[in-house]
């Protein structure tokens, strides 16, 4: 494993205002490094997609610091925000998140199309992750004509097209039965171990433990091991 590619210093997150405000994360320190595959593993409410949101630039922290890709977030603009989160992050969702009319190449495509690269070098690329997530025989299937399994090896694909440096997946062996979600954790520690990269799942399920290099658990907004 390599250094540091994500990271959190004494993170705190304050959601809702009044009655109902909630300190969702409580000075939270934590590292994402290449190289490896982590669960962020607790119970419902304990903060786990909150924290991934931070660590991925889709909210900002209350306080305390966020690092991505060597630069601190703090300070940061909504559209450097936005930036950081193209160049650096991939997400994977339980619900794929796929357009219906696109077919799984177009559907990886629109990854590097928000990121500026409409050529025909973003096709190629767009059919090279298809290909390493065993997908080179679908290109043109569309999502209703793929299994909740492979559409979630697209979302795959989409996540790693850009050649980010971090993979944040929340539960994304969730909607899958138990021989799709293996498959779907051997494809993600393949993406960690052959190209460095970290990779970060959130999940409820016991059984992925196997393929963690390292479990965080999360309690009350609080890493407790």
């Amino acid at each position: 494993m390599t250094e540091a590619l994500i990271e959190a210093v004494e993170v705190a997150k304050v959601l809702g205002s009044g009655p109902g405000q909630v300190q969702a994360l409580k000075g939270i320190s934590l590292s994402v490094k290449g190289g490896e595959l982590a669960l962020l593993m607790g119970p419902s409410g304990s903060g786990k997609t909150t924290l991934l949101s931070v660590l991925g630039c889709m909210l900002t922290p209350t306080s305390g610091t966020v690092w991505v890709g060597g630069r601190s977030t703090e300070g940061a603009s909504a559209e450097e925000l936005a930036k950081l989160r193209r160049d650096n992050v991939g997400f994977i969702f339980q619900t794929y998140h796929l357009f219906p009319t696109l077919n799984a190449a177009d559907n990886v495509r629109l990854a590097l199309d928000v990121r500026g690269e409409r050529t025909k070098a973003a096709v190629v690329k767009a059919k090279d992750a298809l290909t390493n997530v065993g997908l080179s025989h679908k290109m043109a299937s569309y999502p209703h004509e793929l299994s909740s399994g492979e559409q979630q090896r697209v979302a795959i694909a989409r996540a790693i097209v850009g050649d980010v440096s971090a993979i944040f997946a929340d539960e994304p062996t969730a909607a899958l039965d138990t021989e799709n979600g293996k498959a779907i954790m051997t494809i993600l520690s393949s993406i960690a171990k052959e190209r460095s990269r970290g990779v970060l799942v959130v999940t409820h399920d016991a059984r992925l433990m196997p393929f963690a290099d390292r479990v965080i658990y999360l309690e009350d907004g609080r890493i407790i091991r």
